[in-house]
């Protein structure tokens, strides 16, 4: 196997985030005038105007799933070998501006032939998610988590899916289904209250005698004026397992579409890993777009996984471009597999943990298939106060960064947190649907040094419960010695009241945490629930449906099946201007046939 000819013997205490002083290159003088605003076709010829010098194509390779003219990948040659050094300066270079350059080559390099990269073997990994039990409210009144904004699962489940596979039990977090979809819920009218509780209840269609709490949390929507000036930094993995269409040219795709978004008044870092790490371009205005682009054209794939050296060249970036009136915000392309140097998640998660202090977000963006690490890039997302998305094709990556993209780039509240309390006059049991990696303890909800999640700007966050009404069927057996057994007390709230909801959160830049409150009401004396419950809450019962179908979850009925599922949804797609209600009723109808997993 052909591998980069350089071997860097970079080594970066991940825990001090130690800058990579860069070695003298000699690169290609821009023309004059070149580096102004504005934007254009990506050419050769014009990026060499930049100091860029594109990588040329080479035999297509397939991507196993993928079939046709789309699924062929165009993997560019690595560098030339550089002039012997000695072994004391035989290092990868961090160059300040231009394409990756071998120590005392020119940025104008002829390639050698191009090479083939094998195949990955399947390693991907996810967290570990057991469903979550069936709680007594006389035992525990309380469930506390922190929100998740993530809809990673939904894509990856759709790419298993689409190659007629059913997806690991671990990759389907139920709550990043139900939160791919908007669901119209009150927005608020004001930054200072930066959001709007919506509640319901409803008959759970799988569990006769149970019933469903939605919980709804709508963000406010920030005005064009009142979005901060970002300062972003890519940051890239070219190590050789991106070498293919779904990877880094998908990737690569992404980052033209936020270049597409991007302001005079925002900056752009774009920096890599493999073996080691390096800057393309230093922190560069937003209206540069083909400057920009040109230095992500210039990327190309090969070598090893030094992940954990790319993030504290990352960082570098971004202190360089930082500023308290800013967003500061890191996006990290990858299939998140590190094999180079500092591999361990969590130093990995508390070193991202660190930099947040410092005021720099981070949010990692998944891609391709055999070697995805969906557990890495969730623990380094909430550690770094980002959301963690899969890409599956390019019309995922025009969702994400096209006009949603707001949602994960301008924050309206951090550290927010979700505590339910349960009325044991109405509620004997419940369970909460999903979340199951984002649970906290009931002291960490008033606790403001505790992290939870955050929340961008026009952002929803959907919780479901499925509660046992006292007097209804029980889950849980009845207890022999009386001190032990549940007082059922029953009846005498005439107002409905079966809960009482809390959010916590902090406004960017706060410490203190500010507070909101909401009553869970079903005031039927009866606890009987409407026979049409809102469209909003149908339809996010059958997307929790179909997640629990997927893990075969203890907790659903065996009888409630495939077509059950699809019928819930029929009746609740309502209106569905993108298609996307239409799109999951086909991938429940496909995931009826999929044949059962015979392999880990």
């Amino acid at each position: 196997m052909t591998t980069r000819p350089l071997k860097p013997v970079l080594a970066v205490a991940l825990s001090l985030g130690l800058a990579v002083p860069a070695l003298p290159v000699t690169a290609q003088v821009p023309e004059p005038g070149a580096d102004k605003p504005g934007d254009g076709v990506v050419s050769p010829a014009a990026c060499a105007a930049f100091g860029f010098t594109l990588p040329t194509s080479g035999p297509a390779r397939p991507v196993r799933g993928f079939t046709g003219t789309a699924a062929m990948a165009t993997p560019p040659p690595p560098p030339p070998p550089p002039p012997p050094l000695p072994a004391a300066s035989a290092r990868e270079v961090v160059v300040v501006t231009g394409s990756r350059v071998a120590p005392g080559a020119t940025a104008a390099v002829t390639s050698p032939a191009p090479i083939t990269l094998p195949r990955p073997v399947d390693t991907e990994r996810y967290p570990d998610a057991t469903p979550n039990p069936v709680q007594r409210v006389a035992d525990a009144p309380v469930s506390t988590f922190s929100i998740d904004v993530d809809t990673a699962a939904y894509a990856n489940v759709r790419r298993f899916i689409d190659d007629g596979v059913a997806p690991p039990r671990d990759a389907v977090r139920v709550e990043e289904l139900v939160n791919y979809f908007d669901y119209g819920y009150a927005r608020p009218d004001s930054a200072t209250t930066p959001f709007a509780i919506s509640t319901a209840v409803a008959a759970s269609p799988w569990s006769p005698g149970r019933q469903i709490i939605h919980i709804g949390l709508q963000g406010y929507e920030l005005p064009e004026g009142e979005r901060r000036p970002l300062n972003l930094t890519f940051l890239v993995d070219v190590s050789g397992s991106m070498g293919s269409a779904d990877k880094l040219a998908l990737a690569q795709k992404s980052m033209n579409l936020v270049i597409d978004r991007l302001r005079p008044q925002d900056s752009v870092a774009v920096t890599y890993y493999a073996e080691g790490a390096g800057t393309t371009l230093a922190p560069t205005p937003g209206d540069r777009q083909l400057k920009l682009r040109c230095a992500v054209a210039s990327l190309f794939a090969s070598g090893g996984t030094a992940g954990a050296t790319g993030m504290t060249n990352a960082y570098d970036q971004a202190r360089a471009g930082f500023a308290e009136d800013r967003v500061n915000r890191i996006l990290m392309f990858t299939d998140g597999d590190f094999n180079v140097g500092v591999t361990d998640d969590k130093r990995l998660e508390d070193y991202v943990a660190d930099r947040r202090g410092d005021g720099i977000y981070l949010s990692v963006y998944g891609f391709g298939r055999g070697n995805y690490q969906d557990a890495r890039m969730q623990a380094i997302a909430q550690a770094g106060n980002g959301i963690a998305a899969y890409v599956d094709d390019l019309n995922e990556a025009r969702r994400l960064f096209g006009p949603r993209f707001d949602q994960g780039a301008f924050p309206i509240a951090d550290d927010v947190k979700i505590q339910v309390e349960f009325n044991p006059a109405r509620v004997s049991e419940y369970r909460l649907i999903g979340y199951e990696t984002r649970l906290l303890n009931e002291e960490d909800f008033a606790n403001d040094r505790v992290d939870a999640g955050e929340v961008g700007s026009g952002a929803a966050v959907t919780a479901l419960y499925e509660i046992t009404p006292v007097g209804g069927p029980s889950q849980i057996p009845e207890r022999r010695y009386d001190a032990n057994r549940s007082i059922s007390v029953g009846g005498g709230d005439p107002d409905g009241e079966v809960g009482f909801v809390q959010v916590r959160y902090k406004l960017p830049g706060e410490t203190g945490s500010r507070l909101m409150q909401r009553v869970i009401s079903n005031a039927d004396a009866t606890g009987r629930v409407s026979a049409q419950p809102p469209e909003s809450t149908r339809w996010a019962i059958a997307v929790a449906a179909f997640g629990q179908k997927l893990r075969d979850d203890p907790w659903m009925a065996p009888g409630y099946d495939w077509s059950a599922i699809v019928e819930q949804a029929l009746g609740a797609r309502g209106d569905d201007p993108y298609g996307e209600r239409a799109e999951f009723v086909g991938l429940v109808r496909a995931a009826e046939s999929l044949p059962e997993r015979n392999r880990p």
